[in-house]
């Protein structure tokens, strides 16, 4: 048993969006177990941690975060602690690692490396039931996971570009209830990656039946963030209106220059899906503008069908090579949203052979000019000599719609960070902070309370977690402590493993997993499965 620790002197912002207030917090046994005014609490036989002039705060929960290997190979994961995220959300976009089956395992950690890495781990895991197990054994935050849709179909159907058939689709039903009984909180989607760009909106409705009879959600990372956003959102809504289901809207962002001030049209969509038809619809995003994903993302569908060694192939066909090339820079591909392709706004961020470790950092347009060959031949070859594992930003975001998303009331946070690589995107280490810091301290665009509830109660609430996400009697004790006035986000694109200053103390049921600012030993992560506690 936990010895009982009492937060004294702090200033508490509840998750709630009440004003902040002093008060004191005792803690035992993982939870909260009063929440008194400043001084009534005997702090005899107590460890009194001396809080004063700080914010106390229910843990950050990442709506939305790719950390699927590193919750197991990364003991200290100080990316999200150092953060104060207590909670994660994995298996996102539609892509992930369980359900895996014999035939698919190799494949997908081949396919993910860029999002993930290649860690050594012992990947004796199938199911969604047996990888929660896996990070039950201690981990550096708490994990909740959804099932991944291409997970699904590839295990089903392959990586092949055709409708199940009707025994096929009765089997993935029945892999998706199994995931939602062995814990996890809904399915995503991947509607621009393989093989789930492959799936019609029927075939997403008919995958959604068990995850509304287990109370489940849908989470899209819907087809078209490009040349058709606001119709991609809204057939998102769509989908969730005729499955009756919550839906949750993946790393919600109005990218490319041509949809610069558009983001109100899709919050408009939103609200009157909510407003109007009774849907419950929640979002996040991140608070920076380039995206990251991995390298082969933008080839077009029919060019990834079959798998990583037919992609490989057609790379290296010079006929089909040039099929894609054309695609990509002149008519804009399934795979980079309807948009031609500038090669000035995709940047290496990563890459599994050290040999091409020298493309790290700068855009596939720089490495052509110096190297003498064209952007898409480079862009290629590249591919091809490092097996589709490398990493890359695309440097697309508005500033503007990224300020409007944000305030709106079904936000959340999530930093879809993707933490491997040389020069990974900053997001995995600075989106918690950089929403304090700068996007409440600098620019005042939401105050400390509302933006305290976007990354806590709301996010809980989303995944029916009632003990989380609130700083209350009863709760889960899992808090993050921070200053205010000088909390921030230190990582940037060019040095961005820097852990944030300002975030003194972060607790994981009771247990500090940071503190005085410094990474403790303490795993006490656990999985949260869905209608646990």
């Amino acid at each position: 048993m936990q010895p009982e620790t009492v937060l004294t002197g702090g200033l508490v912002v509840d998750g709630t969006g009440a004003p902040a207030r002093r008060a004191d917090l005792v803690l035992r046994g993982g939870r909260i177990t009063h929440v008194a005014a400043p001084g009534r609490t005997d702090s005899v036989s107590r460890s009194v941690v001396d809080i004063g002039g700080l914010v106390v705060a229910p843990g950050f929960i990442d709506m939305h975060a790719h950390s699927d290997l590193a919750v197991l190979a990364d003991p200290d994961h100080s990316a999200k602690v150092a953060q104060g995220v207590t909670l994660e959300v994995l298996g996102q976009d539609g892509l992930a690692y369980a359900p895996v089956t014999d035939a698919t395992a190799d494949d997908l950690f081949e396919r993910l490396a860029g999002w993930n890495g290649s860690p050594d781990l012992d990947r004796d895991w199938r199911g969604i039931g047996q990888y929660l197990d896996r990070i039950d054994a201690g981990a550096a935050v708490n994990a909740a996971v959804l099932v991944p849709h291409g997970n699904v179909r590839a295990a089903v159907v392959g990586n092949e570009d055709r409708p199940p058939t009707r025994r096929e689709l009765d089997r993935m039903r029945d892999m998706v209830s199994r995931g939602m009984s062995e814990g996890a909180h809904g399915l995503s989607t991947g509607l621009t990656y393989t093989p789930g760009m492959y799936a019609t909106d029927d075939e997403i409705v008919a995958l959604l039946a068990p995850v509304r009879e287990a109370g489940g959600y849908y989470c899209p990372h819907h087809r078209n963030y490009g040349s058709r956003v606001v119709e991609s959102y809204q057939e998102c809504l769509d989908v969730a209106r005729s499955a009756q289901i919550p839906v949750h809207l993946a790393h919600c962002h109005v990218n490319f220059p041509q949809n610069r001030g558009r983001a109100s049209e899709v919050l408009d969509a939103v609200d009157e899906a909510t407003v109007r038809y009774g849907l419950d619809v929640t979002l996040d995003s991140y608070p920076y503008g380039p995206s990251a994903t991995y390298l082969g993302a933008p080839l077009p569908s029919w060019a990834q069908a079959g798998g990583t060694e037919m992609t490989l192939e057609r790379l290296r066909d010079p006929a089909v090579r040039a099929r894609i090339l054309h695609e990509i820079e002149a008519e804009g591909t399934d795979g980079n949203h309807g948009v031609p392709l500038d090669w000035r706004t995709i940047v290496v961020t990563g890459v599994t052979d050290p040999a091409l470790s020298w493309t790290v950092g700068s855009s596939i347009a720089d490495l052509a000019r110096e190297d003498g060959r064209s952007p898409g031949e480079l862009y290629a070859d590249l591919l091809v000599a490092d097996r589709l594992r490398s990493g890359c930003l695309l440097d697309v975001g508005n500033e503007e719609n990224i300020r409007t998303i944000m305030r709106h009331g079904a936000h959340t946070g999530g930093s879809d960070g993707i933490l491997v690589g040389a020069r990974p995107h900053p997001r995995g280490w600075g989106t918690f902070p950089r929403y304090l810091g700068h996007y409440v301290r600098e620019l005042g665009i939401l105050t400390l309370e509302e933006c305290v509830r976007h990354l806590t109660s709301r996010p809980a609430a989303r995944l029916g977690l009632s003990g989380r996400g609130t700083v209350q009697s009863g709760a889960v004790a899992d808090l993050v402590v921070f200053d205010p006035d000088t909390v921030a986000a230190r990582a940037t694109f060019e040095d961005p493993r820097r852990t944030p200053v300002g975030i003194e103390h972060v607790l994981v049921a009771g247990e500090f997993t940071v503190r005085d600012g410094q990474r403790t030993d303490r795993l006490p992560g656990r999985s949260v499965r869905h209608n646990g506690p």
